[in-house]
């Protein structure tokens, strides 16, 4: 992997504080990016039900980074597909970007995601069969950008990410980490709002980790709002929020 000194400069890390949700009766203004109230999901099990999700109740504002932890079954990864809009199974209220996403449709939904969400995801997600341009220029198609300008775009990413070379491989030909660099550049070329990454050291080597967490600081840095699930500690002290689940609920 490259150097992140030789993509965004040289690093800084943040103290994490412990999360307090504040309870509102409606939406606040801006400078809030997501506001939940409420959010409940839950499966069916026999007669009942099992709740995964217990009247969780957060504000995150533009430009956090946002750690959200608990141990294995405590809702973190649920939690992070409702804010992206990816389970639309949930009740409760949920604001992003001051639109009222509890009353939108699925497909109101995913247009929301497309235009303001990147994703990084432990598995890395690239396309098997896509070089790593292709798999650049994915979230652009989603976005009805013309070829020409997605052509740019892309060979702006691969030089910002010191991946020019790599452009023509495919995922198979590439380390863990190289993987995951390709992962973070595609969730971040259409420049959203908010990136959602979870667990996205979780396959990586600490060193390769260290590399992936202080691209994030940099992209926070620039703006970008951060929220990720982690077991880590150390991955956590990157950001400057926490929110820890258990059982659902926010402790």
């Amino acid at each position: 992997m490259p150097s992140l000194k030789s993509l965004f400069g040289a690093g800084h890390q943040s103290n994490p504080t412990a999360s307090g949700a504040a309870a509102a009766d409606s939406p606040p203004l801006d400078p809030i990016l997501i506001s939940t109230r409420n959010i409940d999901k839950s499966y069916p099990v026999g007669n009942g039900q099992v709740f995964v999700l217990r009247r969780v109740t957060i504000d995150v504002k533009a430009g956090e980074f946002v750690s959200i932890m608990g141990p294995s079954g405590a809702g973190k990864s649920t939690l992070l597909s409702v804010i992206g809009m990816l389970d639309s199974a949930w009740t409760g209220e949920f604001w992003f970007v001051g639109h009222p996403v509890h009353t939108y449709s699925v497909k109101e939904r995913v247009a929301l995601n497309k235009q303001y969400i990147g994703f990084v995801f432990q598995q890395y997600h690239l396309i098997d069969d896509l070089t790593v341009a292709e798999n650049l220029d994915i979230p652009l198609s989603y976005r009805n950008v013309k070829k020409s300008e997605r052509e740019a775009m892309v060979a702006d990413t691969l030089d910002r990410f010191n991946i020019v070379g790599k452009k023509d491989l495919y995922p198979r030909q590439l380390s863990g980490g190289q993987q995951q660099l390709v992962a973070v550049a595609r969730a971040v070329i259409a420049s959203p709002k908010l990136i959602l990454a979870d667990e996205p050291t979780g396959n990586l080597h600490s060193s390769q980790g260290a590399e992936i967490m202080e691209l994030f600081t940099k992209l926070n840095q620039q703006g970008t709002t951060i929220i990720q699930v982690t077991h880590s500690e150390t991955n956590a002290g990157y950001g400057n929020r926490i929110i820890n689940l258990k059982d659902g609920w926010i402790v």
